[in-house]
């Protein structure tokens, strides 16, 4: 019995260590490095290490990649702006690609997205190419766009 309570707590403590945040998450996955830099630049992450949940509509770097290099370079040094792109992208709560329903839903940043359910989930338009991607404190979607609110 003694065996099997520290049993237990071992892998409840090693369960405790994988556990990452969304910050973290999105590191360790390799395909946010430019996300992770505006995160960083905006001053965001300890807010998406924080306790959440979140729902995090992520641009992957092929996304970012879209942006012309000046327009990018731009958007990272203009702080307020960079803010509301990134805050445009997470959603209060934890949805899981099977519970999302077409229709609006209000981010962070107090906008509206779009999101359609027919032929794969979208949002606003973009794809997510690849979704439940989770954390400890929310879920990752990695997307094809990076979205900008209106």
């Amino acid at each position: 019995m003694k065996n099997l309570i520290i049993a237990a707590a071992l892998a409840a403590s090693a369960l405790a260590v994988q556990a990452k945040d969304i910050v973290e998450t999105a590191v360790g996955a390799g395909s946010f490095k430019t996300l992770a830099t505006a995160l960083g630049a905006a001053g965001l992450v300890d807010t998406l290490k924080g306790k959440g949940p979140f729902t995090v509509f992520a641009p992957t770097d092929e996304a970012f990649a879209k942006i012309p290099k000046a327009d990018l370079d731009a958007l990272i040094k203009d702080k307020a702006k960079l803010t509301k792109v990134l805050t445009y992208h997470v959603v209060p709560g934890t949805v899981m690609a099977k519970d999302v329903k077409a229709g609006m839903v209000k981010t962070v940043q107090g906008g509206d997205l779009t999101l359609a359910t027919a032929g794969g989930v979208t949002v606003n338009g973009a794809k997510v190419v690849k979704a439940d991607v989770k954390a400890s404190n929310g879920v990752i979607h990695a997307i094809d766009t990076v979205l900008m609110p209106k």
